[in-house]
């Protein structure tokens, strides 16, 4: 799969070269232009390699960081951000799981360096503790791994969380492909010492993922369930037990319920603000799981809690950016972290903008999965926005209303990423922040988790979505919630010995078959300047036949001589599709090919992930 490379070097010249030098930030104007679906195309491999250019130790930008260290951003002053910070390396190594699944291989050893860095930071002593006694919860490291000494908030109790969460998901694949031993005597050593950490301190304070309030946090506390959950799924499988996961899982669930407020979620307990905050919407997309029904106790991105949260949410900031100035109720705007921030001036971020889009793209595809959905009193307000005839009721996938609302919630999810693109330099360059005035780039350059959301963001669009975590199983709250604790255990994590290992599929010995397939589309299509080829069917993952929902391809290969649209999507193993390809006009209007329906039958064979269709249009 060398079309990864081939997006990267057409799309990033301008950061390609061998020194750690940052250039120059474009100028604000121009700014990003086109279609949304031609910017994605661009800028999802430009924040590709944007990624991988602060890991060390060849990232161009991560000079001097060790083998799998996450740098925050290259920036060294006014923010310093040249740190690796537990949370965020986590979040960004779980979006390159996840995009590996999908077919990108060349992201494994990547991979792999992280988890043995993980491993080692484990053991280094900090201002918090050491491996046993709370050192875990240490916020950030310097990138030659040895502690950072300095004042700070700490501890934050999301860290654990997410990097076990990260693991897992990789974890589960080397389980699916034949790897359980790596699984096993690597990663399940390094997982299982922050699941034990999460249970022992998921009700004890401290600081939420801005770094700012100590207390308890809707963020930290809705990671930890899932990372509990889907850590005792693993232990399971490889033959372990994680007893402390099972009794302490239902209580932090129980836990969560307590931050929803009847009609938004309280951000924090310990805060003096409003508590409306883009960390509930986080705490929701990192929570979804594409399995899931619309539960309100996992808040799950479909849910009434979750959109009305949404609404309340978004709306913090229709008054307080003058970028948002004139734009009406039901339509996108900026968003930051919470509107009474003043950090760096208090602006809006990137990774909160593209986290209000992603969370409306992930209801559309619960939506779309289970064929209906629901408008309740609580979430009547945000349905109201966006189609003012919306009543409360159940609406089924067939009916004309249910097609309406649907529309109606793409075009307001497109309608931040549209922001984040307006906002965008030419270069593609995401920044921490843009300016709550006029949308200049502020703060750290570069910053490794605005690419890191963009990359989420847009692959949530064209319905590309994580491997379940189990929620179905575990969004049942006890009827009395109880304030818990249990110990251990920890143990250091000896083993990161990955054999030479390069893909899963060329080492050891295969057991079993994988459960997703990442299947490419190739299809020969000329188009005319501003047309856009899409693939769309008779699955979920492919829209389900609605056009609104069909899966862009890229074009950034396409010759006249060899006019390549291309995509990758995550389809289920063994199961038979029906599929079209089709273009979308500048003004809407769709074309499809002739009949009939194109079909494949997605492999289902031990050692098998990937798959390439090649086609012509018809």
């Amino acid at each position: 799969m060398l079309k990864y490379l081939a997006q990267i070097l057409s799309a990033v010249s301008v950061i390609q070269g061998t020194t750690a030098v940052v250039p120059p930030r474009a100028p604000v104007t121009p700014r990003a232009t086109g279609s949304l679906d031609s910017w994605l195309a661009t800028e999802s491999p430009y924040a590709l390699q944007g990624v991988l250019t602060n890991i060390g130790p060849d990232g161009a930008d991560a000079s001097g960081a060790s083998s799998g260290i996450v740098i925050a951003s290259p920036s060294k002053s006014n923010p310093d951000y040249f740190y690796t910070w537990t949370r965020d390396a986590a979040l960004t190594l779980k979006c390159l799981v996840d995009t590996f699944i999908a077919g990108n291989t060349d992201l494994q050893s990547t991979i792999q360096n992280y988890i043995s860095a993980q491993a080692y930071l484990q053991t280094v002593s900090n201002p918090s503790g050491d491996l046993s006694t709370g050192g875990l919860g240490e916020p950030k490291f310097n990138v030659d791994e040895t502690a950072f000494t300095g004042s700070w908030g700490r501890p934050q109790r999301d860290g654990p969380a997410l990097r076990a969460t990260a693991m897992i998901a990789y974890a589960k694949w080397l389980i699916a492909n034949g790897e359980t031993s790596l699984a096993d005597s690597i990663i399940w050593p390094i997982v299982q010492n922050d699941l034990s950490y999460v249970t022992q301190y998921w009700n004890s304070t401290g600081y939420d993922l801005w770094e700012e309030i100590s207390g308890s946090s809707f963020f930290t506390t809705a990671v930890q369930h899932r990372a509990l959950v889907e850590g005792n799924s693993l232990a399971e499988q490889l033959g372990h037990t994680c007893s402390n996961c099972i009794s302490q899982a239902p209580q932090v669930l129980c836990f969560l319920q307590s931050y929803w407020t009847g009609s938004y979620v309280l951000a924090n307990f310990g805060s003096s603000r409003s508590g409306k905050d883009a960390n509930s919407l986080l705490g929701s997309i990192h929570t979804f799981d594409p399995d899931a029904g619309c539960d309100d106790s996992t808040f799950q991105p479909c849910s009434a809690r979750a959109l009305a949260n949404h609404k309340v949410v978004t709306d913090s900031f229709r008054s307080v950016y003058s970028i948002n100035s004139g734009i009406a109720q039901g339509q996108a705007v900026a968003v930051g972290r919470y509107p009474e921030d003043t950090y760096q001036g208090g602006n809006p971020w990137y990774l909160c903008t593209f986290a209000a889009a992603e969370l409306l793209y992930d209801a559309l595809y619960q939506w779309n999965r289970a064929g209906e959905l629901t408008i309740t009193d609580v979430s009547l307000a945000f349905f109201q926005d966006v189609y003012s005839d919306a009543a409360v009721g159940t609406y089924q996938s067939s009916s004309t209303t249910y097609s309406d609302i649907v529309a109606a919630v793409r075009t307001y999810a497109d309608g931040y990423m549209d922001i984040a693109q307006k906002y965008t330099p030419s270069s593609g360059a995401l920044a921490e922040q843009f300016s709550r005035s006029d949308g200049t780039p502020l703060s750290a350059d570069d910053l490794t988790w605005s690419y890191a959301a963009l990359l989420t963001a847009a692959a949530r669009r064209n319905a590309t979505v994580p491997a379940s975590w189990g929620e179905t199983s575990a969004s049942s709250v006890p009827s009395v919630c109880s304030a818990t604790s249990a110990t251990g255990p920890y143990s250091t994590a000896t083993n990161t010995n990955w054999g030479g290992s390069t893909t899963a599929t060329t080492t050891g010995s295969c057991t079993t078959t994988p459960t997703a397939v990442a299947v490419t589309f190739d299809v020969l299509a000329t188009t005319n300047y501003g047309e856009n080829v899409y693939v769309v069917g008779s699955v979920s993952a492919l829209g389900s036949w609605d056009t609104d929902s069909a899966v862009a391809l890229s074009a950034d290969e396409y010759t006249s001589s060899n006019p390549l649209w291309y995509g990758t999507v995550t389809l289920p193993a063994g199961e038979s599709i029906e599929y079209k390809y089709i273009k979308k006009e500048t003004d809407g209007s769709i074309v499809w090919e002739s009949d009939p329906n194109r079909d494949h039958d997605v492999p289902q064979k031990c050692g098998t992930t990937t798959a390439e269709v090649d086609d012509t249009w018809r």
